[in-house]
């Protein structure tokens, strides 16, 4: 018997819902409290976006150095610095920095 391929289109798609749903779980984790079980989601999250080789929605930010989701007012700290938006993990201490400089001109 030969087995049926699935096509790459079909493979994302089902890697971006997974994701979707996973983050969304450590969000949750996160303001329950459960820091090691919010990790565990991002990495599960990480892992199936390379898998399928999909990238992880810019939309959701997680810190880069613990892998813990960065929920404003629970685990970290938003400042808006010269012309960028600068988010500090509170518990590794590591700093993100994005561009705002569109947002400003207009």
């Amino acid at each position: 018997m030969a087995k049926r391929r699935i096509s790459q289109k079909t493979i994302s798609e089902i890697g971006i819902t997974r994701i979707n749903r996973l983050l969304d779980l450590s969000v949750e984790a996160v303001r329950q409290g459960r820091n090691d079980r919010a990790r565990r989601y991002v990495g599960l999250a990480r892992r199936i976006g390379m898998k399928t080789r999909t990238t992880m929605p810019k939309d959701r930010k997680y810190c880069k150095e613990c892998f813990l989701p960065m929920v404003p007012g629970v685990n970290c700290t938003v400042r808006l610095t010269g012309h960028r938006v600068s988010m500090k993990c509170t518990e590794c201490g590591a700093v993100g920095r994005t561009p705002y400089l569109k947002e400003q001109r207009t």
